[in-house]
């Protein structure tokens, strides 16, 4: 087996990208029996099973390694939910991102099943989807275009329903459509993306890159960067960061305030973050609250944001721009430094009454608290939750597990990113599944499902998985 290992494993496990699949198996299933059972969707370059340091043991997590992403693919689609041997749980079947991450992909996630192309700037979007149509079912397809002419960029998306069919297009489309897997997408680059919009430069081709947008950034040393007291207020912000956050964890801080309509993760020429976000909010006061309320906040905890005003390329140099601009600042930073106490406050169009940093910052509307069920109720269902990309804190995930009802615990698996909630009524436990599955809390995004049935032994000791 080491043998056949040695000469099979790439330098590179993350070559090609999401290769490399994530699995929760049984403690029993031994690696020859992972390999037989994984080899029917293409050749196996290596199977890892992790083992614990002291025992030895299985626990029951494992890695296989496949020499094409649309293998990889077509065996987490197939695979994911199956039962490997009789008196064994089902196996839950991930694609493993990177090595350097903590975040592990599932079939339901879209950035496995967009594709970003390059196109003749003749292409229809019949036209597309007729050439990218023999690899699998699409769902749809869309041409960029410019939005003051509505002529076509030479840019296309195809959206496939598997994985495995945007991986087998990726592998076997004509080279000259160049085509990588898009990133997922956020409310704000949605628009710019689908109808060309000014924010975005043109798409500058690279073989090497990474970045599923493939548009490079300037460095913040290109940006000005501003300070309060000169009264250079924009309603642009440059953030940076020590932390490696994601496009969404950062969308999801500054979406927040009420206004934002950009947000951009910079990167370098081979995808990777720069540490920099650029940030721009509809109207003034919304950018200046932003500035004050999230320069040196800690996210995640011990890493202090830096957050800074930017040049806008707006012209301020008339004295009704200027008066305007010194109006709605000072009225804002009435409102920070002086608190709720401040009742007469300009608020921006659309700005609600907002907390300036509560304790639980979530994309989805969430009932109000509910109370817990005694302790000694019983368990009717349990949910299994993945966090990406660390586990939230057992008060925060009662205080938003628990708003759906019927909420007995909380409990997390030491020294892993997983736990269970475990409720005493069976529909509050799928109500909370439904809307918190993907969500992103604290800039967590919590994969959601239910948790296989208690062993007898389970009131015992705690389950791994």
């Amino acid at each position: 087996m080491e043998e056949y290992q040695s000469k099979q494993v790439p330098e590179n496990l993350d070559d090609p990208p999401n290769s490399r699949l994530f699995a929760v198996t049984s403690r029993s299933i031994t690696e020859d029996e992972l390999r037989e059972s994984f080899s029917v969707f293409g050749e196996i370059q290596g199977v890892w099973v992790v083992k614990d340091k002291q025992t030895k043991e299985s626990k029951g997590i494992c890695y296989v390694k496949f020499a094409k992403s649309s293998q990889a693919c077509l065996a987490m689609e197939e695979m994911h939910g199956k039962v490997l041997m009789e008196g064994t749980k089902p196996i839950k079947v991930f694609i493993a991102q990177s090595r350097s991450s903590t975040r592990h992909r599932d079939v339901e996630d879209e950035e496995l099943t967009r594709i970003f192309v390059m196109i003749p700037k003749t292409f229809s979007e019949e036209d597309l989807k007729d050439t990218f149509k023999e690899y699998g079912d699409i769902e749809y397809c869309v041409i960029i275009k410019n939005k003051f002419t509505g002529e076509s960029k030479g840019l296309g998306y195809v959206r496939y329903y598997k994985p495995s069919q945007a991986a087998v297009a990726i592998e076997n489309c004509d080279k000259t459509y160049r085509a990588i897997l898009a990133e997922p997408r956020t409310k704000a680059a949605a628009t710019e993306e689908y109808t060309g919009g000014g924010a975005r430069s043109d798409y500058v081709p690279s073989v090497d890159s990474m970045n599923q947008y493939a548009v490079p950034m300037a460095d913040p040393g290109n940006y000005p960067v501003m300070d309060y007291r000169s009264g250079d207020f924009t309603r642009c912000l440059m953030m940076s960061t020590r932390a490696a956050l994601t496009q969404e964890q950062i969308f999801a801080l500054f979406d927040i305030i009420p206004g934002m309509e950009y947000c951009e993760l910079q990167r370098d020429a081979y995808g990777m973050s720069k540490g920099h976000a650029l940030i721009r909010y509809s109207n003034l006061g919304s950018a200046v609250y932003a500035k004050e309320k999230l320069n040196g906040f800690e996210y995640p905890p011990g890493n202090r944001l830096a957050v800074n005003f930017v040049d806008d390329g707006e012209d301020r140099s008339s004295p009704v721009g200027r008066m305007a601009m010194q109006f709605v600042a000072t009225q804002m930073m009435s409102a920070v430094w002086n608190g709720p106490s401040t009742s007469q406050v300009m608020k921006p169009p659309g700005f609600s009454a907002v907390s300036p940093m509560s304790r639980i910052q979530t994309d989805v509307n969430l009932p109000p608290l509910k109370k817990l069920a005694p302790p000694d109720s019983k368990s009717k269902e349990r949910l299994f939750v993945v966090f990406s990309p660390s586990p939230l804190p057992p008060d925060v995930l009662e205080d938003v597990f628990c708003r759906f009802g019927s909420l007995i615990e909380v409990h997390l698996v030491p020294g892993r990113k997983v736990g269970y909630m475990k409720y005493a009524d069976k529909q509050c436990a799928d109500e909370a599944m439904a809307a918190l599955h993907g969500r992103v809390v604290n800039g967590v995004k919590m994969k959601v499902m239910l948790a296989d049935p208690p062993r007898e032994e389970s009131h015992k000791r705690p389950r791994n998985f």
